[in-house]
């Protein structure tokens, strides 16, 4: 089988890509930038250079590609909107794999997001899921909660660094996925055919709030965070500042959606019938703890091995120097 992974540099969609060569499939990865997928080449995926919102470049990248993995998503930082990519791309994205007669078509969309109509991204969710369903192909919905990924540059490096780590609003708990292992359900989806025509959650498996993550943190790293809560009206008060500004937009729709983690409802879901459909043990999904744990151990075991070095040049820069 062959697969075509859209947003192959992500966070999400190089695992993915890695757990997919893995299990030996044929990978063919669409790039806005050869040069930043570079590495997806070396691992030994098929580069295809094309866009989302350019629907010409997608019938070329889907010729002869069994099944479609849909990692894609707009970045605060694109110039493009959430509506233009997360949308507009999805619906040519989903027109072109009806037409090229993909096999499958796996698609990453976030839980509850019909429950936040208000919320642009989770609405694009939504009616992208909707339009999925009417278009016909056999797909498979995955509905995630977060990354665990996101701990490390929200809490972890803050308190290594002795920086502010900023909470926004209510507590709310959330299960948080590591990317591993939502790659896993992700390929594994393709081989299950109770799995077809239908919509699961994906999330860790216990939800876990701000505190409980920095609290691990601090245990794990030795030191104490330095934390700022910010009040969840002063987020919607940024929110409506940045939609005043095109540039801002993006900003604008993603602090929608950090009010709805900061809004003190859980983001979570049950897992039992999943792990039972997909032929997957909890067991083997990563804890917070194992997650962070591996990180300071590898970052600690550096900053231990940077000290050694700087006090072997120190004593060398020493031994130099005659008076």
């Amino acid at each position: 089988m062959s697969l075509l992974v859209v947003g192959a540099t992500g966070t999400l969609g190089r695992q993915v890509v890695r757990r997919a060569l893995d299990e030996g499939y044929q990978v063919r990865c669409l790039v806005r930038s050869m040069k930043k997928a570079s590495f997806l080449k070396e691992w030994g995926a098929e580069l295809v250079r094309g866009n989302l919102c350019r629907p010409e470049t997608l019938p070329p990248a889907l010729a002869g590609v069994t099944a479609v993995i849909d990692a894609a998503t707009a970045r605060a930082t694109d110039s493009l909107s959430i509506k233009q990519v997360d949308w507009e791309g999805k619906v040519a994205l989903i027109q072109a794999a009806k037409a090229a007669e993909v096999e499958r078509y796996i698609f990453f969309s976030i839980l509850d997001a019909e429950k936040y109509p208000k919320v642009p991204l989770m609405e694009i969710k939504r009616c992208t899921e909707a339009f999925l369903v009417e278009s016909g192909l056999n797909y498979t919905t995955l509905r995630l909660a977060g990354f665990l990924q996101g701990s490390i540059g929200q809490y972890a490096i803050p308190i290594l660094e002795n920086e502010t780590v900023w909470v926004a609003g209510e507590n709310a708990a959330i299960a948080y996925a590591n990317t591993q292992d939502i790659a896993k359900f992700a390929i594994r989806a393709l081989s299950v055919p109770e799995t077809e025509k239908k919509a699961f959650p994906v999330v860790g498996p216990k939800a876990v709030t701000a505190d409980d993550i920095i609290a691990v943190c601090e245990r794990l790293s030795g030191k104490t965070a330095k934390v700022n809560r910010t009040p969840l009206s002063l987020l919607r008060a940024v929110r409506q500042i940045a939609m005043f500004f095109q540039w801002t937009w993006n900003v604008a729709d993603r602090l929608a959606f950090a009010e709805v983690v900061a809004g003190g409802k859980s983001l979570t879901a049950n897992m039992d019938e999943v792990y039972s459909v997909f032929g997957l043990e909890p067991q083997e999904t990563t804890t917070l703890e194992a997650y962070l744990q591996e990180y300071f151990a590898r970052i600690l075991k550096k900053l231990k091995e940077l000290d050694y070095e700087q006090g072997k040049n120190k004593n060398q820069k020493k031994r130099k120097i005659p008076f």
